[in-house]
């Protein structure tokens, strides 16, 4: 466990297994002074511990830790921790865990090769109330899907839903997306609802893979 007693920027906690990712990650991310690493875990159960003592933003979540896993890790910070979001971490081939990601509240998900660029995007993405996939990792994710027998569900969704929807999966804000679509934001507020109950989707990160693997939106 690592804590530090700065005070400037995003405060961030970084859960992984790999000291060596940690390390790097956090230089990174420290050379952008909007960021701060306020802590590390190197294990889902360290993590609870130390998001019990801090005031963290947001946390960047490996799936895959040993005594506990990101999945459980981020069930329990959402209970614990309702405020305060958590973007996935993930390798190469473990698509067949984002589904249980997204079910225990994560926000967002980002291939562990990514560029800073994107992990600064997807931060800032998460921070302001959005959520942020990879699109890389979204192809992953539709190859998955077209390698298996999966019935392609039909929400009947209005253009107008539809609209909104394309804007949730670019990652705009309600705020954002009635600015683009010149409407207000209770109106973005009831779409978003309604999209959620006609999709079954528990939240946002879960609508967006329902609207990939059912090919509501497209991904280039």
């Amino acid at each position: 466990m690592q804590l530090t007693g700065k005070n400037e920027g995003v405060k961030l906690v970084i859960a992984d297994d790999h000291q060596l990712f940690r390390n790097g990650l956090r230089l990174l991310l420290e050379s952008d002074n909007r960021f701060e690493i306020i802590a590390e875990a190197c294990n889902g159960r360290e993590l609870i511990t130390i998001m019990e003592n801090c005031d963290a933003d947001l946390v960047l979540m490996d799936i895959s830790m040993p005594v506990m896993d990101g999945i459980e890790a981020t069930r329990k910070i959402t209970e614990i921790c309702p405020g305060t979001p958590v973007i996935a971490l993930s390798m190469y081939g473990e698509e067949d865990y984002y589904y249980k990601m997204v079910d225990a509240g994560a926000k967002g998900f980002l291939l562990k090769n990514s560029d800073i660029s994107e992990v600064t995007e997807a931060i800032l993405a998460v921070i302001g109330g959005g959520s942020y996939f990879s699109q890389e990792l979204l192809c992953n994710v539709i190859k998955r899907f077209k390698t298996r027998e999966t019935e392609v569900k039909t929400a009947n969704l209005s253009k107008r839903e539809r609209e909104i929807l394309e804007k949730i999966c670019e990652g705009l804000s309600n705020h954002e997306i009635a600015d683009h679509l010149f409407i207000s934001k209770r109106t973005v507020d009831k779409h978003r609802a309604n999209l959620l109950s006609k999709t079954g989707s528990k939240n946002t990160a879960s609508l967006i893979l329902y609207s990939v693997k059912n090919k509501l939106i497209e991904v280039n």
